[in-house]
C-alpha cells in the first residue's frame, strides 16, 4: 500500500453534501455514499475528523432577509448541523465504522459535549468523530468551526470539500478556459481573492500554517487520492 501523506485530517463537509437532486434535506443514498468515501479513507489508517454544514436544511441568509435575529438565525444553523452529523454517524455505524459525535452546544441525550483531549483520544482509537454544532458561538461559520478544531486536534490539513475538483484561475462553469490550480500560497490566494473558506477560517489556517486542501467531494475516489498525496484538487499552503 502506498504511504499516506496525512496521518490525521479533518474533512469540512457542506451540508449539500448530504441532499440530493434538490439540493434540500437529507438524501439517505447521498449520506450512505458519502459515508462509504469516509469509510474507504479510514480503512487506510487515516485519522478522520469531520465538520458538517447545514445548508442542505436551512441557510439564515433567508431568516436575516426577513428581519430574523442574527444570533437565532445562526443558532438554528447549529441544531442542523446536528441532524446531518447524525445521520452520517448512523450511515457509517451500520457501514461497521465507529463513530462519535460532539457537540460545541451540551445536548448530552444525543451527543458528547465537545472536550478537545476526549476527541483525541477517540480519533487514537480509531473513531471517526464528527463535531457538530459549529464552534457553539453565532456569528462564527462552520468554515471557521472546521479551522479551530482541526488546529486544536493537531490534524495535518483541512480538506475542503466542494462541488468542483478544486479552485480555479475563473468560474469553470462560466469560463472554459479557466484552469485548475495544483497548488497556491495563502498570500496568492489572498492576492487573487481566490474564495477558499471565509476569511476568519482562511486567516487561522494561514497563522497556524495549516494546509488546505480544496476538492470535489462528488468524483469517485478523490477523498482516497487527496489523503494519498496524489495530484487531486488544490493545495493552499505557507
Amino acid at each position: 500500500m502506498p504511504e499516506l501523506k496525512y496521518k490525521r485530517v479533518l474533512l469540512k463537509l457542506g451540508g449539500e453534501a448530504l441532499a440530493g437532486p434538490s439540493g434540500f434535506g437529507i438524501d439517505p443514498t447521498e449520506v450512505e455514499s458519502l459515508a462509504s468515501r469516509v469509510k474507504e479513507v479510514h480503512a487506510t489508517g487515516v485519522e478522520v475528523a469531520v465538520v458538517i454544514g447545514a445548508g442542505n436544511l436551512w441557510r439564515g441568509k433567508q431568516g436575516l432577509e426577513r428581519g430574523m435575529d442574527r444570533a437565532t438565525a445562526d443558532y438554528m444553523g447549529m441544531l442542523g448541523t446536528m441532524m446531518n452529523a447524525l445521520s452520517l454517524m448512523d450511515a457509517l455505524e451500520r457501514d461497521g465504522v465507529l463513530t462519535r459525535v460532539m457537540s460545541a452546544i451540551e445536548m448530552r441525550a444525543i451527543a458528547e459535549p465537545y472536550i478537545r483531549r476526549r476527541a483525541i483520544r477517540h480519533l487514537e482509537k480509531g473513531r471517526v468523530v464528527i463535531f457538530g454544532a459549529g464552534t457553539g458561538n453565532p456569528f462564527f461559520s462552520t468554515d471557521t468551526a472546521a479551522a479551530l478544531r482541526a488546529t486544536e486536534i493537531e490534524a495535518q490539513v483541512v480538506i475542503k470539500a466542494t462541488k468542483v475538483d478544486g479552485v480555479y484561475t475563473a468560474d469553470p462553469k462560466k469560463d472554459p478556459s479557466a484552469t485548475r490550480y495544483a497548488s497556491v500560497s495563502f498570500d496568492e490566494a489572498i492576492a487573487k481573492n481566490l474564495q477558499v473558506l471565509d476569511a476568519t477560517a482562511f486567516a487561522l489556517c494561514r497563522d497556524q500554517k495549516l494546509p488546505i486542501k480544496v476538492f470535489s467531494i462528488f468524483k469517485p475516489g478523490a477523498l482516497r487520492r487527496v489523503v494519498m498525496g496524489e495530484d487531486e484538487g488544490t493545495l493552499v499552503h505557507v
